[in-house]
Order: C-alpha cells, then structure tokens, then sequence
C-alpha cells in the first residue's frame, strides 16, 4: 500500500510541478508589445505625442534608427510644440481606436527678423535649455521612458537633414501567474511526500522477504562455544557493512531539486496577492490652484541650465570675451562683467569678478508660466566661509537659452518661505498693488533711502537691522569724503547721487502674499574741481577712472557709475513686516569726464 501512495504522490506532484512550470515558461504569454513607424517625407523633425506614449499601460522604450546622428529628447508638449512653431515637422499622433497616424504639420509662425533684416536660422535642437533630458547616438538610438501624457518627444537629426525614419515604440504586457508559485509548492511537498512512502515501503519489503529457517535443538547442558570464529559459525555481525546509494535512491534524492530551481525563477507575479493594499497616510501638502500654469523648470532641468552658465562663463571669464559672456548673461550680471574686461585689458593686476556658482542648488523657485519670456530664482550654497548666491534666470523665447540677469550674494540667514520647485510661483507684475511697495517703486525708494537717510520718506518701510549694503555705503562715502579732503579740500569737492537703474525689476511671489524682488540701483560719485586753476589727477587715486575714460586728468572732473543689484523681500499690502533686505553685489559700471 505504501507503494501505491507513493506512486500517486509522484503522478501528481509531476502534473503539478510541470503545471507551475508551463505557467512560467512555454504557456506565458509574450512580455512587450511594439508599434512600429515608418516616417515618410523630409521634415527635419518628428513629435511623438504623449498620447502615442500612453496608449499603454507601463514605461516605454523607444528605439529610433537613421543614417548619421539619430537625436531626441523630450519636454512638456507645449514647449515642444511652442520650439517647432517655426518650422515643419512630423506629428505621430493617435486615433480614436488607439492607432498611431501620421500627419505632416506645416510651420505657424515666422522668426523675427534681426536689427539688419536678416531672418534667424531655425537653430540645431542639441543642447536646448528647453528640454528636460536629450540623447544622441550614430545611426541607432534605444532608451528607456516614463512620459505622462502631457510630455512629448522630439525627434531629429541634426536639425535640417530628414529626421530618422524607423520609430519603434515598446511597451511591457503585465503577464501575471499567481498559481505557479503555489502548484510548484505542492507539488514539491507531495514530491516528499511520495519519496518517504516509498521509503517506507522499501524498508518494509527488505524486512518481510526471504525463507526462514529454525534453528536446530540444543540439548540444555551443551555449553556455548563463545570461542568459535564468528564466520565460521555463520553468526551475521551486529554492524553490518555500509551500502552504497543506488541509482534509483540518487534519482529519488535529486527529484526535490527540481521544485527548489523551479522556485528560483518565480518572481512576486508568481504567487496570489492575498494581502490588501496599504492605505496611505494622510500628509500636509501645498495644493496647487488647478488653473495654475506649470512651472517654468523641473529641479534637474534648472541645475543643468546653471551648469551650463557657469561653464559659459569660465570660458569668456578666462579669455575676456564679451560675446561669449552674452550669451548666458544679461542686464546688470553682464554689464558688470563687460566692464570687468575692460578694466582687466588696461590694469595687469585687476581681479576677474567671481565665478558663477552652479552647485549644490538650495532654493529653486520656477514662475510658473507657459509663454514667455519665463524666470527661475536660485539661490546656490556656498563654499566653506563663502555666502550663498542668489540670482534669477530668464528666458526670453523658446529659441533662446537662459541668460543670468540678476546676482548677489545673501547677506541674511533669514529668508521667506517659498512655495516647493514643483510648485512654482507666479511673478509679480512691476505695478502691482498687492505689495506694500510696487516693484517698479522700490528701486527709487531704496535709492533715496540711502541718499537721505532717516529723513527718507520711505525710511520707516526698510528694516534697518541687517542690512549691511545701507551700512557699508555710509562708511564707504565717508571714507571717501575723508581721503579726498586730506589733498583736495582746498581745490576740489566729492558728491554723491544714487537712483533707480534702468533694467526692470523681478518679482516672483512668497507663501507669505508677499514677493522676492530684484532691483538695480546705480551710485555716482563725482569729482569736481572748485578752483578754476586747478585739475583732478586719477592715475593714482582712481586708476578706474583714467582706465576707463582713457584720461588721467580733467579740469572739469571725473564722474565714477557703480552698479547695485538688490534683493528685497517686500510684504503684502496691508501688513505691518517691513521690507527685509536679502542681498547685494556691486561692481564699477562706467566712468565718464564731466
């Protein structure tokens, strides 16, 4: 009987093991599903939609093939879409059975023509700030996506050659086989099962089989010979010898194996989910207005962007080069810099301003806007003993690349709350009401402050305590004044004017109804003689000036323009915080004869 159980065991722990393993391998269905696309025609450039992305379920692989440089790389559809407005392109879209289609779209609007009348070139799509990631390879590309719906794919060549033909999109096919990972289980157990029972068995025929014979009679008073060889008197040993395994028992003992390497290639889609889903816990959160535009840069996106002005930079830094710094700067951080150059061209020991930080970024706060132009605050750690740096970048059309417009360095540990990267914030209009002060007021009114001091207008909307830059610009003027008296006294006279510079400011909104505003006051300090004989000499006391007038002395005197870029933290209307200073730089930026 125990063979007949064992036997059963065996049947159907095969049945079962060989099931489990057939769910896995050869009755599994096929793991990826591929669309393929031919693209027909010259467009040098093809929009995959994210609808064609996401007419699956799962990430995607795309896999493209051309002759020569294959591009791509991918953004939010409507700055894609808003990039290729100049120009022809091929859209992959998707119909209302879900099939993907192709349609030629023609360009809907002109470039600009520039100050000669010269219409822009549609520039190369390599190394656009626009996208948020992009990939190039020779002939073939294959990479690994997880789009939404509302991210789309460029792809080109180089920009003016046919974009590659063959796209081929791959999707995964959920392929689950809950039962495997049970019948593989049983049957291994029914396997142990069958091999003990017939262990048993074996063990009891071995007992049972053979003729039994009886022993002879002994007359009682025959002694025992203990003496006797044992083997010649037949006597079986207490121990017998040690038996080899046969064939048949290393078979049995190997047959376990095959359930345990079965299990091996059983993943978690092998087994049932029995256990509920856990709920998630509830967390605070910032919820955004559902009309809200998205915001201008993701966190990977801004810190590629800085890197990139930063390496820009180094490069026009090191050679002085005033075209290449106009690239990725603008407005006061590049007429700083400009002037750096010339004032390094005429005096040997002049020192370079510093270097644009990119890295670690500590704050980023994207507008959130969908047309342009479009701004990005950043505020970057600073070294050891070094202040943190906070600037804005903006971009001016889809076309261009972010340029650095504004730079200082922190001069507070107290900073407002800002609404998360993902977030964003909207910009402050310069007119707005909703401030305490306007942000197209706030320049004029911080520039009187310092010329007037207390008796200032605007003096009790400043916070006084930590603002270093008002401090520093009243002990630098007196220094000044005092330097100048010691020879000049008797012939000449100092004076001081500041006002509201000419770029306009950036307000990007806080969490507190108030704004981070960016401003650009400019300081004049003139020289003038007071004697009709006399005549202002700068070589030595203001080698600046006769550098950048290209004089060394003027009977008429000397006027020296610095540049001031200021950030502000301004309030809401209708609260009673003051306007907290947040940082400053200031850089020569012009002298002239008066």
């Amino acid at each position: 009987m125990r063979f007949v159980w064992a036997v059963v065991a065996f049947v159907l722990a095969t049945v079962m093991i060989g099931a489990g393993i057939a769910q896995r391998t050869i009755l599994r269905g096929p793991e990826t599903v591929t669309e393929s696309v031919t693209v027909t025609g010259d467009a040098p450039f093809t929009l995959i939609d994210g609808a064609v992305l996401t007419s699956r379920p799962g990430a995607q692989a795309l896999s493209v093939q051309g002759t020569g440089t294959v591009f791509a790389a991918y953004g939010r559809t409507s700055d894609v879409t808003a990039w290729l407005a100049r120009t022809d392109y091929t859209l992959l879209g998707v119909d209302a059975e879900g099939a993907i289609t192709t349609s030629q779209v023609a360009a809907s609007s002109a470039p600009t023509p520039d100050a000669d009348g010269n219409i822009p070139a549609m520039p190369s799509p390599v190394g656009s700030d626009l996208w948020l990631e992009e990939f190039q390879r020779d002939d073939a590309l294959t990479t690994s996506l997880q789009l939404p719906q509302d991210m789309s794919v460029l792809i080109a060549s180089d920009g003016t050659a046919p974009a590659p033909a063959d796209i081929q999109v791959t999707w995964p096919i959920e392929s689950n086989t809950p039962w495997a990972g049970p019948l593989i289980v049983a049957g291994g157990i029914l396997l142990a099962f069958g091999i003990v029972m017939y262990a048993l068995g074996w063990r009891h025929l071995r007992r049972s089989r053979g003729p039994r014979r009886k022993g002879l009679p002994m007359s009682a008073t025959q002694p025992i010979d203990l003496a006797t060889d044992a083997e010649a008197k037949g006597v079986i040993s207490s121990t017998p010898p040690r038996r080899r395994l046969t064939r048949g028992r290393q078979a049995l003992l190997a047959l376990p194996l095959v359930s345990l390497v079965a299990l091996t290639g059983c993943s978690a889609d092998a087994w049932p989910q029995l256990a509920p889903s856990p709920t998630p816990s509830p967390t605070t959160t910032v919820v955004a207005d559902p009309d809200q535009a998205p915001p201008a840069v993701t966190q990977q996106q801004a810190e590629r962007i800085l890197t990139r002005i930063a390496e820009d930079v180094s490069t026009a830094d090191a050679s002085a080069d005033a075209a290449l710094a106009g690239t990725r700067l603008a407005g006061p951080a590049l007429a700083e810099r400009e002037t750096n150059y010339t004032l390094r061209s005429k005096i040997t020991d002049r020192a370079p301003l510093p270097p644009i930080p990119a890295e670690p970024l500590e704050i980023l706060l994207p507008e959130t806007f969908e047309k342009w132009p479009r701004t990005f605050l950043a505020v970057v750690e600073g070294g050891e003993g070094a202040a943190d740096t906070i600037m804005t970048v903006s971009q001016q059309d889809p076309w261009s690349n972010y340029k650095l417009g504004y730079i200082a360095e922190l001069a507070t540990d107290s900073f407002p709350e800002l609404a998360p990267a993902y977030l964003g914030a909207a910009q402050v209009a310069p007119d707005s009401p909703f401030l305490v002060l306007p942000p197209k007021d706030l320049a004029a009114a911080y520039a009187d402050l310092l010329t007037n001091g207390d008796a200032s207008p605007y003096a009790g909307l400043f916070e006084a305590d930590g603002d270093a830059f008002r401090a520093g610009v009243t002990s630098n003027r007196e220094q000044i004044v005092n330097d100048f008296n010691q020879t000049g006294a008797e012939t000449g006279t100092v004076s001081f004017t500041t006002q509201a510079g000419t770029q306009p400011p950036i307000a990007l909104q806080t969490l507190e109804s108030g704004a981070v505003v960016a401003v650009t006051i400019t300081e004049d300090h003139t020289f003038k003689p007071s004697n009709p004989d006399a005549v202002i000499n700068v070589p030595d006391t203001n080698p600046v000036a006769s550098a950048l007038t290209g004089v060394s002395q003027s009977s008429t005197g000397f006027t020296t323009t610095y540049a001031d870029q200021l950030f502000f933290f301004v309030p809401g209307a209708g609260s009673s915080e003051p306007i907290q200073f947040l940082g400053y730089r200031s850089n020569v930026l012009s002298a002239k004869v008066v």
